[in-house]
């Protein structure tokens, strides 16, 4: 993927939660994250904190991986956390609704390359990395387009 990107450390779940809720004060409706990276790391942990900062009222944010899709009600408007894990074809997302979601809410995409070419363009690409230490990852950004290195680009080490 060209385009432009940021890297940060988080060396521990911790700092990830942190990281998570800050990101969330710079989104806006329209704001697509796509959540990269194998299983176990710290994909769900870090949109559960996200998703927890932008609630208007505490809930519970369980893993959609079963449900596919679970939507929030944000304090800017929907927030909508998919798991595309056990999609087998690109049609299913729009049977979910999820690619209107995309122009009208805040929307974290777990497995992202199940949208193949529905991915949006000026979507921000999360790819979180394990390391030795189990509880340390590495969260490489990148962007194509859209205003992301103005709007975050101080939450990042270069």
């Amino acid at each position: 993927m060209s385009g432009y990107h940021a890297n940060i450390d988080l060396p521990s779940p911790e700092t990830t939660a942190r990281f998570a809720a800050d990101l969330a004060t710079r989104l806006r409706a329209g704001d697509v994250l796509l959540l990269s990276g194998p299983v176990g790391a710290g994909k769900t942990h870090f949109a559960r904190h996200l998703i927890t900062r932008l609630l208007i009222t505490p809930e519970d944010v369980p893993s959609p991986t079963f449900t596919l899709v679970q939507t929030y009600q944000g304090a800017s408007g929907e927030i909508w956390h998919a798991d595309l894990y056990r999609l087998n074809d690109s049609a299913e997302i729009v049977e979910l609704g999820l690619s209107d979601a995309f122009g009208t809410s805040i929307c974290l995409v777990e497995w992202p390359d199940r949208l193949g070419d529905m991915a949006p363009k000026d979507a921000l690409t999360l790819t979180f990395t394990t390391e030795k230490d189990e509880n340390r990852r590495r969260l490489v950004a990148l962007w194509q387009q859209g205003d992301w290195e103005h709007r975050i680009g101080d939450l990042f080490d270069g």
